[in-house]
């Protein structure tokens, strides 16, 4: 029976089932849970005390600043900012407490903690609900960093036989992504010799982007290029 707290993970990797192209289903869980986390802070939690202290001490990184200021929803950030700033007059002398300071993002932080729990929740229902691991089976990919934080959870908490199972069918979801990534890039980059210039890009065009998601995760910073002949690298 579905729960709550699966909901989220099983929408997901059905997103992904119907349009491949979305690619890895926790880079699409993470970009939901930041888009939530950035509309509350800047809406009435703010003004709530025990998040207000949290954002006094912890403050944002600059891609997060940056999308909150997207929401233009200035007064928030002024209210936000009026506080935290009078926390960083109190760290000045502190030169450990500024380096925690930059290393330190409230909305990172709290992004972290709720995809661990969605890994979490994939790894076990992969074990426990068969019309999951269908779904997961036809996944067309997962970025580097989130295969390795599925493999590394499921490495501990995982039983030898259910272990051997996940990483049979995770290794080789990757691996064919993996070979077919990388002929794109490949013929990606003969389409810039003359002597293939006549020849059909087939599914090389983005393959740069493709191989950037691939290897470092979409959260929606990687722009799309345009592909064409125009490039100065080009070898006519």
């Amino acid at each position: 029976m579905e729960q709550i707290y699966t909901i989220p993970v099983n929408e997901a990797f059905d997103k992904v089932g119907e349009e491949p192209s979305l690619g890895c289903p926790f880079c699409l869980l993470f970009r939901k849970l930041e888009d939530d986390e950035l509309d509350i802070i800047l809406g009435a939690s703010m003004m709530e005390p025990d998040i207000r202290k949290k954002t006094n001490d912890m403050g944002f990184c600059l891609t997060h600043y940056r999308k909150m200021l997207g929401r233009r929803r200035r007064l928030g950030m002024g209210l936000i900012l009026e506080s935290h700033l009078s926390e960083v007059k109190k760290k000045m002398r502190s030169l450990p407490s500024l380096l925690a300071l930059e290393e330190d993002c409230y909305v990172c932080a709290r992004i972290e903690k709720n995809l661990t729990a969605m890994i979490a929740t994939a790894v076990y229902l992969f074990e426990t609900d068969p019309a999951f691991r269908k779904k997961y089976e036809s996944v067309p990919f997962f970025c580097l960093p989130h295969y390795r934080a599925m493999a590394d959870y499921a490495k501990k908490k995982c039983g030898r036989r259910v272990y051997a199972a996940f990483s049979e069918v995770t290794e080789n979801i990757e691996s064919a992504y993996l070979e077919k990534l990388t002929g794109d890039v490949s013929w990606f980059c003969k389409k810039f010799d003359y002597r293939y210039e006549e020849e059909p890009w087939y599914d090389s065009k983005d393959a740069i982007e493709r191989s950037i998601r691939f290897l470092s995760s979409d959260t929606g910073e990687i722009p799309r290029a345009e592909t064409g002949g125009s490039d100065t690298d080009s070898r006519k």
